[in-house]
């Protein structure tokens, strides 16, 4: 599988991978790893059987070993999932019974997804799925994970923002939505923020 592309604003990761089997479980990992760092709040079980079948819909009828990429975006209130193959034949679903194997995996994106559709793409098509995610505090933590992955890649230039009014009062809201974040990850909001004024004491005083 190589790696992954993070675009920003709107918190949308690419993950390019071969449809095989060897590849299903490095995929479930990768999409693990991506929704733990944004610190999304979903069933990440939910999330790790939505993809197995998305890409076992592209192992099975677009062929084995082709190119696919996986796409998670953050969007509000719920997570998207896409899956994009080089084949412009949309998918189907077929009627149930107990000897029938196609239409399968889309009676469960159906079942367990708030939503779904295809479209056609440039390169072929994409299968999409959506999942509510948990709680009322979804957009703090998609605000606080923007400004997390920003601050991470060094994209946040404070410059333009100096003189904007009201900056102290989005500062708190910040901090409010970072908290959010932490606490969603299953930390202690209080030890965080002790954490935090400790660095900020020592860096203050070598100032």
């Amino acid at each position: 599988m190589s790696d992954r592309e993070v675009r920003e604003p709107g918190l949308r990761c690419v993950l390019p991978f071969a449809a095989t089997a060897s590849e299903m479980r490095m995929l479930r990992r990768a999409a693990g790893n991506q929704l733990g760092r944004w610190g999304m709040p979903v069933d990440t079980d939910e999330v790790a059987l939505l993809v197995t079948e998305l890409a076992t819909n592209v192992i099975k009828h677009v062929g084995e070993g082709v190119t696919a990429a996986l796409v998670l975006e953050w969007r509000g209130g719920r997570l998207r999932i896409e899956m994009h193959d080089g084949s412009r034949t949309m998918p189907a679903r077929a009627s149930m019974s107990c000897a029938e194997e196609c239409g399968r995996g889309l009676h469960l994106l159906a079942t367990l997804a708030a939503d779904w559709g295809a479209a056609p793409t440039a390169a072929g098509k994409s299968v999409w799925c959506e999942v509510e995610l948990r709680g009322q505090t979804c957009r703090r933590l998609e605000r606080a994970a923007c400004a997390l992955e920003g601050y991470a890649g060094g994209k946040v230039d404070f410059r333009h923002t100096v003189n904007r009014i009201g900056l102290e009062e989005a500062a708190i809201e910040l901090i409010a939505d970072l908290l959010h974040w932490t606490a969603s990850r299953g930390h202690d909001p209080d030890e965080i923020l002790d954490r935090a004024q400790v660095h900020y004491e020592a860096e203050a005083g070598a100032a």
